[in-house]
């Protein structure tokens, strides 16, 4: 026979935490997984439980519940088994009555690694793998729509232990407060009231030894409201990129490709290239090796149009990528330089060098004064891009991407040489940044 922990006083517990917030509020619906319904049932008649389990799309259930707001919406134990979790922040934050409020109660990162020990030693159930942790969901959150309020842990001893449970949880939390070390984490956010503003867009895609990859692109490019063109910019290439660029601009006459031969080389001067051609307010960049999903595009414009960002980042290091879809050198590198751009724009991000990018056009003008102060060359210009916003002030906010492997072709990149320029162009942003001039 097999002992198993008893999770009674855990859930009895969490669910003691939750109705700290139920008081005051006249209607709640509770989002929670159907197997742990029973443990974490609410005896309220202002409550109403919504079940969900990995065979039950969450979106489309909320979607179902017609003509119902709610002032606030709790969600337990969700975050572990979402694949979308801005889809699913945003898709709550439309259910909040104006002020309403979301809680959320995950797992604390901090305590996974003794979970999963008790899960191998068969001491507790299995619990559900979780994609992300606290800190994304707080990152994410303004993206959807949501306002960050404050987060707290509770339950370090989550045990009755003949009586004395209670006494060492309390004690516990009270000296390690300011540590976080409790089992579970609790988020709070409140709905962000902004009217939307649908805006024209430019979609601007850098091409290079990418014939194979454009009609796959383009087929499943998404259907965007006020789209003013698309900017396929071919530079000078092995294979037929650019006849097939021309051939696409004329069998997808909906989408306005207007096909540019670049005339300098790189990346970085394409994207420049073909911002002098711009006539959207609002502007794309999107890589042409379908790494990134093209169909994330209106997400990344809906987030500038719902008032909530005027930059928006890709990154793809928040849900797991695909095998072969970054060399293990490059996931390092992308680790170190996000976390120095982080200290140098004092805006943490979670990826620096994501090809996908949306901002207002009215940010053009300010990339190029950065780049005429900084007087350095960036290889890629996602620095140029991110750094310039940063330093003109602009409001930064990310979405998470699914990052692919690449179908046709290999990386154009040298990590290696490009790589020790980027080191250079931040220790001379650094001192533009913090130095007067």
């Amino acid at each position: 026979m097999r002992i198993k922990i008893n999770s009674t006083e855990f859930y009895n517990r969490q669910k003691l935490e939750l109705y700290r917030f139920l008081k005051n509020e006249k209607r709640t619906l509770h989002i929670s997984l159907e197997e742990n319904y029973k443990s974490l049932k609410i005896d309220n008649n202002s409550v109403n439980s919504l079940l969900v389990n990995e065979n039950k799309d969450v979106y489309k259930l909320l979607s179902e519940i017609e003509n119902q707001s709610y002032g606030l919406v709790v969600v337990t134990d969700i975050f572990e088994i979402s694949d979308d979790i801005y889809k699913l922040l945003k898709t709550v934050s439309q259910k909040l009555e104006s002020n309403g409020k979301v809680l959320i109660s995950t797992i604390n990162p901090k305590w996974k690694l003794i979970l999963y020990t008790l899960e191998f030693l068969k001491l507790k159930n299995k619990y559900k793998k979780s994609q992300t942790n606290l800190k994304k969901i707080i990152s994410l959150s303004r993206s959807a729509g949501l306002d960050f309020i404050y987060f707290y842990t509770k339950q370090i001893i989550p045990f009755k232990l003949f009586g004395l449970g209670n006494f060492f949880n309390k004690l516990f939390e009270v000296l390690f407060f300011k540590f976080n070390l409790g089992i579970k984490s609790y988020v709070l956010f409140s709905k962000i009231e902004i009217e939307e503003k649908i805006m024209t867009k430019s979609v601007i895609i850098p091409a290079k030894n990418e014939e194979k990859n454009l009609e796959i692109l383009f087929s499943n490019f998404p259907k965007l409201k006020n789209l003013s063109e698309v900017l396929l910019i071919s530079a000078e290439s092995k294979d037929k990129t650019l006849e097939v660029s021309k051939a696409i601009a004329i069998k997808y006459k909906d989408l306005k490709i207007n096909v540019i031969e670049q005339k300098s080389n790189g990346k970085a001067n394409a994207v420049f290239e073909a911002l002098k051609h711009t006539n959207g307010d609002l502007i794309a960049i999107l890589d042409s090796d379908i790494s990134v999903d093209p169909t994330t595009l209106p997400s990344f414009f809906e987030i500038i149009e719902r008032g909530h960002a005027d930059f928006v980042n890709g990154t793809r290091l928040i849900y797991p990528i695909e095998k072969k879809s970054m060399r293990p050198l490059n996931k390092i590198g992308n680790i170190f330089f996000k976390l120095i751009i982080s200290i140098v724009i004092k805006n943490t991000l979670s990826d620096a060098l994501c090809g996908t990018k949306v901002f207002k056009k009215t940010h053009i003008e300010k990339i190029f004064t950065w780049r005429e102060n900084l007087n350095f060359l960036d290889p890629f210009g996602d620095f140029d891009l991110i750094f310039s916003a940063a330093y003109s002030g602009e409001k930064i906010l990310e979405y998470p991407v699914h990052y692919k492997a690449r179908i046709y072709g290999k990386t154009q990149i040298n990590r290696f040489r490009d790589g020790f320029k980027l080191i250079v162009y931040f220790l001379r942003s650094f001192l533009l940044f913090n130095t007067s001039k």
